[in-house]
Protein backbone atom coordinates (compact mmCIF):
# COMPACT_ATOMS: atom_id res chain seq x y z
CA UNK A 1 0.00 0.00 0.00
CA UNK A 2 1.19 3.42 -1.23
CA UNK A 3 1.81 6.27 2.00
CA UNK A 4 -0.28 8.52 0.25
CA UNK A 5 -3.38 5.53 0.80
CA UNK A 6 -1.77 4.75 4.00
CA UNK A 7 -2.23 8.69 5.31
CA UNK A 8 -5.85 8.96 3.55
CA UNK A 9 -7.13 6.13 5.27
CA UNK A 10 -5.14 7.06 8.71
CA UNK A 11 -6.19 10.86 9.02
CA UNK A 12 -9.78 11.45 6.59
CA UNK A 13 -10.57 14.46 8.20
CA UNK A 14 -7.05 16.15 8.02
CA UNK A 15 -7.03 14.90 4.07
CA UNK A 16 -10.48 16.38 4.12
CA UNK A 17 -9.44 19.78 5.92
CA UNK A 18 -7.12 20.17 3.46
CA UNK A 19 -8.55 19.43 0.37
CA UNK A 20 -10.69 22.04 1.68
CA UNK A 21 -8.28 25.24 2.33
CA UNK A 22 -6.77 24.41 -1.52
CA UNK A 23 -10.23 24.48 -2.78
CA UNK A 24 -10.65 27.67 -0.92
CA UNK A 25 -7.40 29.07 -2.10
CA UNK A 26 -8.26 27.85 -5.74
CA UNK A 27 -11.04 29.80 -5.51
CA UNK A 28 -9.57 32.79 -3.79
CA UNK A 29 -7.26 33.14 -6.65
CA UNK A 30 -9.60 32.91 -9.59
CA UNK A 31 -12.48 35.02 -7.04
CA UNK A 32 -13.18 38.14 -9.77
CA UNK A 33 -13.20 38.83 -13.36
CA UNK A 34 -14.16 42.04 -15.53
CA UNK A 35 -16.40 41.49 -18.56
CA UNK A 36 -16.29 44.10 -21.10
CA UNK A 37 -18.77 44.52 -23.33
CA UNK A 38 -18.05 46.25 -26.65
CA UNK A 39 -19.04 46.16 -30.18
CA UNK A 40 -17.32 46.51 -33.55
CA UNK A 41 -17.08 50.44 -34.41
CA UNK A 42 -17.33 51.74 -30.74
CA UNK A 43 -14.74 54.44 -30.52
CA UNK A 44 -15.09 54.51 -26.79
CA UNK A 45 -14.45 50.83 -26.53
CA UNK A 46 -11.20 51.67 -28.62
CA UNK A 47 -10.20 54.60 -26.79
CA UNK A 48 -10.11 52.18 -23.64
CA UNK A 49 -8.30 49.44 -25.57
CA UNK A 50 -5.44 51.81 -26.32
CA UNK A 51 -5.25 54.03 -23.03
CA UNK A 52 -5.87 51.16 -20.87
CA UNK A 53 -5.74 48.01 -22.84
CA UNK A 54 -2.06 47.35 -22.64
CA UNK A 55 -1.64 47.97 -19.15
CA UNK A 56 -4.37 46.64 -17.79
CA UNK A 57 -2.82 42.27 -17.22
CA UNK A 58 0.01 43.87 -15.32
CA UNK A 59 -1.93 46.13 -12.85
CA UNK A 60 -2.66 44.88 -9.11
CA UNK A 61 -6.48 45.25 -10.42
CA UNK A 62 -5.83 43.14 -13.98
CA UNK A 63 -4.20 40.53 -11.82
CA UNK A 64 -7.04 40.37 -8.82
CA UNK A 65 -10.28 40.57 -12.21
CA UNK A 66 -8.64 39.10 -15.24
CA UNK A 67 -10.52 40.80 -18.26
CA UNK A 68 -12.82 38.99 -20.75
CA UNK A 69 -14.13 40.85 -23.78
CA UNK A 70 -17.81 39.76 -25.10
CA UNK A 71 -19.76 41.34 -27.91
CA UNK A 72 -22.39 42.94 -26.38
CA UNK A 73 -24.97 40.67 -28.04
CA UNK A 74 -23.26 37.41 -28.14
CA UNK A 75 -24.57 35.46 -24.85
CA UNK A 76 -23.25 35.49 -21.39
CA UNK A 77 -20.46 32.57 -20.45
CA UNK A 78 -21.93 29.60 -18.89
CA UNK A 79 -21.84 30.24 -15.11
CA UNK A 80 -22.17 33.55 -15.37
CA UNK A 81 -25.02 35.93 -13.55
CA UNK A 82 -25.99 39.64 -13.88
CA UNK A 83 -28.32 41.10 -11.37
CA UNK A 84 -28.51 44.31 -13.28
CA UNK A 85 -29.91 44.47 -16.82
CA UNK A 86 -28.33 43.20 -19.68
CA UNK A 87 -25.78 45.75 -20.84
CA UNK A 88 -27.10 48.55 -23.06
CA UNK A 89 -24.08 50.87 -23.81
CA UNK A 90 -20.69 50.34 -24.80
CA UNK A 91 -18.16 49.56 -23.30
CA UNK A 92 -19.85 48.02 -20.13
CA UNK A 93 -17.81 46.90 -17.39
CA UNK A 94 -18.94 44.27 -15.33
CA UNK A 95 -17.39 43.30 -12.25
CA UNK A 96 -18.19 39.44 -11.33
CA UNK A 97 -17.16 37.88 -7.82
CA UNK A 98 -18.01 33.91 -8.38
CA UNK A 99 -19.64 34.66 -11.31
CA UNK A 100 -22.30 37.00 -10.09
CA UNK A 101 -22.55 40.59 -10.70
CA UNK A 102 -21.13 42.73 -8.27
CA UNK A 103 -20.81 46.05 -10.12
CA UNK A 104 -20.48 47.41 -13.38
CA UNK A 105 -19.48 50.54 -15.02
CA UNK A 106 -21.29 51.96 -18.09
CA UNK A 107 -19.33 53.60 -20.98
CA UNK A 108 -15.57 55.15 -20.37
CA UNK A 109 -15.11 58.51 -19.88
CA UNK A 110 -11.23 58.24 -19.43
CA UNK A 111 -8.18 56.56 -17.72
CA UNK A 112 -8.44 58.44 -14.50
CA UNK A 113 -12.22 57.99 -13.61
CA UNK A 114 -12.09 54.16 -14.94
CA UNK A 115 -9.96 53.37 -12.16
CA UNK A 116 -11.26 55.19 -9.51
CA UNK A 117 -14.32 53.34 -10.28
CA UNK A 118 -12.88 49.82 -10.69
CA UNK A 119 -10.88 50.38 -7.44
CA UNK A 120 -14.36 51.24 -5.74
CA UNK A 121 -15.47 48.46 -6.79
CA UNK A 122 -13.40 45.71 -5.99
CA UNK A 123 -13.08 47.38 -2.57
CA UNK A 124 -16.85 47.36 -2.13
CA UNK A 125 -16.60 43.90 -3.26
CA UNK A 126 -13.96 42.99 -0.77
CA UNK A 127 -10.74 43.28 -2.36
CA UNK A 128 -7.71 44.68 -0.34
CA UNK A 129 -4.98 46.35 -2.64
CA UNK A 130 -1.84 45.31 -2.06
CA UNK A 131 0.02 47.97 -0.10
CA UNK A 132 2.87 49.91 -2.57
CA UNK A 133 5.94 48.86 -2.33
CA UNK A 134 8.33 50.62 0.76
CA UNK A 135 10.99 52.52 0.09
CA UNK A 136 14.01 50.91 1.85
CA UNK A 137 16.92 53.03 0.82
CA UNK A 138 14.45 56.28 2.02
CA UNK A 139 14.84 58.43 -1.21
CA UNK A 140 10.91 58.66 -0.95
CA UNK A 141 9.15 62.08 0.45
Amino acid sequence: MSLKLRLARSCPAAMVAVLAMLWAAVAAAGQFQLLMFERDGCGYCRQWSEEIGPAYPRTAEGQAAPLHRLDIKAPLPPGVTLTGRPPAFTPTFVLLSGGTEVGRIEGYAGDEFFWVLLDRLLRDAGWLAPAPPSDPAGTGP
